[in-house]
Protein backbone atom coordinates (compact mmCIF):
# COMPACT_ATOMS: atom_id res chain seq x y z
CA UNK A 1 0.00 0.00 0.00
CA UNK A 2 1.22 3.45 -0.85
CA UNK A 3 0.13 6.79 0.54
CA UNK A 4 0.88 10.37 -0.33
CA UNK A 5 0.21 12.28 2.88
CA UNK A 6 -0.15 16.04 2.59
CA UNK A 7 -0.51 18.34 5.58
CA UNK A 8 -3.39 20.68 4.78
CA UNK A 9 -5.19 23.67 6.19
CA UNK A 10 -8.26 22.34 4.36
CA UNK A 11 -9.19 19.92 1.60
CA UNK A 12 -12.30 18.79 -0.22
CA UNK A 13 -13.39 16.37 -2.91
CA UNK A 14 -16.20 16.77 -5.45
CA UNK A 15 -18.00 14.26 -7.65
CA UNK A 16 -20.30 15.59 -10.37
CA UNK A 17 -19.95 19.09 -8.92
CA UNK A 18 -21.07 18.09 -5.41
CA UNK A 19 -18.74 18.19 -2.41
CA UNK A 20 -18.77 14.69 -0.93
CA UNK A 21 -15.93 15.09 1.56
CA UNK A 22 -14.40 18.10 3.27
CA UNK A 23 -11.94 18.64 6.11
CA UNK A 24 -10.15 21.41 7.96
CA UNK A 25 -6.64 21.10 9.41
CA UNK A 26 -5.18 17.65 8.96
CA UNK A 27 -4.12 15.34 6.15
CA UNK A 28 -5.19 14.81 2.59
CA UNK A 29 -4.21 11.20 1.91
CA UNK A 30 -3.99 9.66 -1.55
CA UNK A 31 -4.08 5.85 -1.21
CA UNK A 32 -2.91 3.25 -3.69
CA UNK A 33 -3.56 -0.44 -3.12
CA UNK A 34 -1.37 -3.12 -4.68
CA UNK A 35 -2.13 -6.71 -5.63
CA UNK A 36 -0.03 -7.91 -2.69
CA UNK A 37 -1.64 -5.81 0.05
CA UNK A 38 -3.16 -7.43 3.11
CA UNK A 39 -4.82 -6.21 6.29
CA UNK A 40 -1.32 -5.87 7.80
CA UNK A 41 -0.43 -3.30 5.13
CA UNK A 42 -3.57 -1.32 5.97
CA UNK A 43 -2.68 -1.31 9.67
CA UNK A 44 0.90 -0.23 8.98
CA UNK A 45 -0.15 2.76 6.85
CA UNK A 46 -2.94 3.74 9.25
CA UNK A 47 -0.56 3.75 12.22
CA UNK A 48 2.04 5.77 10.30
CA UNK A 49 -0.53 8.35 9.20
CA UNK A 50 -2.11 9.05 12.57
CA UNK A 51 1.26 9.15 14.35
CA UNK A 52 3.36 11.18 11.86
CA UNK A 53 4.83 14.08 13.81
CA UNK A 54 4.61 16.86 11.22
CA UNK A 55 2.46 19.45 12.99
CA UNK A 56 4.07 22.35 14.85
CA UNK A 57 4.32 22.40 18.63
CA UNK A 58 4.55 25.50 20.85
CA UNK A 59 8.24 25.86 19.86
CA UNK A 60 7.40 25.80 16.14
CA UNK A 61 8.98 22.35 15.70
CA UNK A 62 7.27 19.60 13.74
CA UNK A 63 6.65 17.49 16.80
CA UNK A 64 2.91 16.82 16.97
CA UNK A 65 0.86 14.08 15.34
CA UNK A 66 -2.61 14.11 13.86
CA UNK A 67 -3.81 12.49 17.09
CA UNK A 68 -2.16 15.23 19.17
CA UNK A 69 -3.90 18.04 17.31
CA UNK A 70 -7.16 16.11 16.77
CA UNK A 71 -6.77 16.72 13.06
CA UNK A 72 -8.96 15.49 10.24
CA UNK A 73 -8.32 13.12 7.33
CA UNK A 74 -9.58 13.15 3.75
CA UNK A 75 -8.79 9.86 1.98
CA UNK A 76 -8.81 9.56 -1.80
CA UNK A 77 -8.33 6.24 -3.58
CA UNK A 78 -5.72 6.59 -6.33
CA UNK A 79 -4.58 3.47 -8.18
CA UNK A 80 -2.16 5.59 -10.23
CA UNK A 81 0.25 5.56 -7.27
CA UNK A 82 1.24 2.16 -8.65
CA UNK A 83 2.01 3.50 -12.11
CA UNK A 84 5.34 2.11 -13.30
CA UNK A 85 7.03 4.48 -15.75
CA UNK A 86 10.40 2.76 -16.03
CA UNK A 87 9.71 1.58 -19.59
CA UNK A 88 8.16 3.62 -22.35
CA UNK A 89 5.97 6.66 -21.89
CA UNK A 90 2.70 5.15 -20.78
CA UNK A 91 2.47 4.08 -17.13
CA UNK A 92 1.92 0.40 -16.44
CA UNK A 93 -0.59 -0.21 -13.64
CA UNK A 94 -0.13 -3.99 -13.39
CA UNK A 95 0.82 -3.81 -9.69
CA UNK A 96 -2.34 -1.93 -8.70
CA UNK A 97 -5.14 -3.97 -7.16
CA UNK A 98 -8.27 -3.69 -9.26
CA UNK A 99 -12.01 -3.76 -8.91
CA UNK A 100 -13.91 -5.18 -6.00
CA UNK A 101 -10.87 -6.39 -4.04
CA UNK A 102 -9.34 -2.90 -4.11
CA UNK A 103 -12.65 -1.37 -3.05
CA UNK A 104 -12.94 -3.85 -0.18
CA UNK A 105 -9.44 -3.01 1.10
CA UNK A 106 -10.10 0.72 0.68
CA UNK A 107 -13.26 0.45 2.78
CA UNK A 108 -11.42 -1.62 5.40
CA UNK A 109 -8.75 1.08 5.51
CA UNK A 110 -11.39 3.76 6.10
CA UNK A 111 -12.90 1.67 8.90
CA UNK A 112 -9.46 1.29 10.49
CA UNK A 113 -8.87 5.04 10.38
CA UNK A 114 -12.24 5.68 12.02
CA UNK A 115 -11.14 3.65 15.05
CA UNK A 116 -8.72 6.51 15.83
CA UNK A 117 -11.70 8.74 16.75
CA UNK A 118 -10.64 11.40 14.26
CA UNK A 119 -12.89 12.92 11.62
CA UNK A 120 -12.44 10.81 8.48
CA UNK A 121 -13.90 11.88 5.13
CA UNK A 122 -13.39 10.17 1.79
CA UNK A 123 -13.82 10.34 -1.93
CA UNK A 124 -15.90 7.93 -3.97
CA UNK A 125 -14.01 4.81 -4.99
CA UNK A 126 -13.62 4.60 -8.77
CA UNK A 127 -15.26 7.96 -9.46
CA UNK A 128 -13.87 10.88 -11.43
CA UNK A 129 -13.09 13.27 -8.58
CA UNK A 130 -11.96 16.86 -8.30
CA UNK A 131 -9.76 17.27 -5.24
CA UNK A 132 -8.98 20.66 -3.73
CA UNK A 133 -5.91 20.66 -1.50
CA UNK A 134 -4.75 23.66 0.50
CA UNK A 135 -1.31 22.29 1.29
CA UNK A 136 0.19 23.65 4.51
CA UNK A 137 3.94 24.12 4.44
CA UNK A 138 4.00 22.41 2.04
CA UNK A 139 4.57 19.14 3.86
CA UNK A 140 4.22 15.99 1.76
CA UNK A 141 5.26 12.54 2.98
CA UNK A 142 5.44 9.33 0.92
CA UNK A 143 4.61 6.06 2.67
CA UNK A 144 4.93 2.50 1.40
CA UNK A 145 3.91 -0.51 3.48
CA UNK A 146 6.56 -2.62 1.75
CA UNK A 147 9.12 0.03 2.77
CA UNK A 148 10.34 0.58 -0.79
CA UNK A 149 10.97 4.21 0.11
Amino acid sequence: MRAVVQRVSSSSVCVDGDIIGEIGVGFNVLIGISKDDTFEDLKYIKDKIINLRVFHDENDKMNLSLLDIKGEILVISQFTLYGDCRKGRRPNFMEAQGGEEAKKLYEEFLDLLKTSNLKVECGEFGADMKVKINNDGPVTILLDSKRNF
